[in-house]
Formats: C-alpha cells, sequence, structure tokens
C-alpha cells in the first residue's frame, strides 16, 4: 500500500523523486496540492490572463488535456499530462469557428462592405 500511495504522489508531482518515503507525506502543504490543480497550470502557462480568467474558460469547456476535454477546474494534472494542456479543438480560442459576436461582427463588417460598393 505504501509503495502505491508514494507512486501515485509521484505521478501526480507532489513528490519528487529524492522525498519518495512516507515522511514526505506528511510534510506536504496545501500550497504543493493547489499549484497541481489544472486551474493553476492554465494561468501558469499563460493561457488565461488571470487566475478566474482561467477558471472561466475551464468552466466554459475551452481547455483540454491530451484529447480529453475538462470542465473542472480542480482537476489533478499529472506530470505526464502538464505538457498537454491547451485549448479545446472546437474552441474560438483554439482552431474552432468563431464565436457569437465575433461571427456577428464580421457579418456586419460585410453588410458594410456591400453597402460602400
Amino acid at each position: 500500500e505504501a509503495s502505491a500511495l508514494l507512486r501515485r504522489m509521484s505521478r501526480y508531482g507532489l513528490l519528487s523523486d529524492d522525498e519518495l518515503d512516507l515522511d514526505s507525506i506528511l510534510e506536504l502543504t496545501t500550497q504543493k496540492l493547489l499549484e497541481r490543480r489544472l486551474q493553476t497550470k492554465v494561468y501558469k502557462q499563460g493561457l488565461a490572463k488571470s487566475i478566474h480568467h482561467a477558471r472561466v474558460l475551464i468552466r466554459q469547456r475551452h481547455i483540454r488535456v491530451g484529447a480529453q476535454l475538462v470542465n473542472v477546474p480542480s482537476f489533478n494534472v499529472r506530470t505526464s499530462s502538464e505538457k498537454h494542456i491547451d485549448f479545446a479543438v472546437n474552441s474560438p480560442y483554439g482552431q474552432g469557428k468563431p464565436g457569437r459576436v465575433a461571427r456577428k461582427r464580421a457579418a456586419s463588417r460585410a453588410a458594410a462592405g456591400d453597402d460602400e460598393e
């Protein structure tokens, strides 16, 4: 049981390779747990302007981890998945179609362009 717990803590990045003993688990802080949340990772990678913006992006399904769309800000990110955090494929922030307001503005510009000709 102890080895499984230590392996899981290492996989989630809570313990480094030199801290793999049971005493290190008791020394974990809340700060270390909060640093592994998806909300924090999105902000630290620069995908969001603030920690609150990161939470909104996640809840509105703009963020994916690998191929999986995640909408839970408290999602614990594994160290192997950390480099796969990105905007969703169908998100306007990523490669998806423009959002409602952008489409409306583009349509009004196109209509204004037709009127000038």
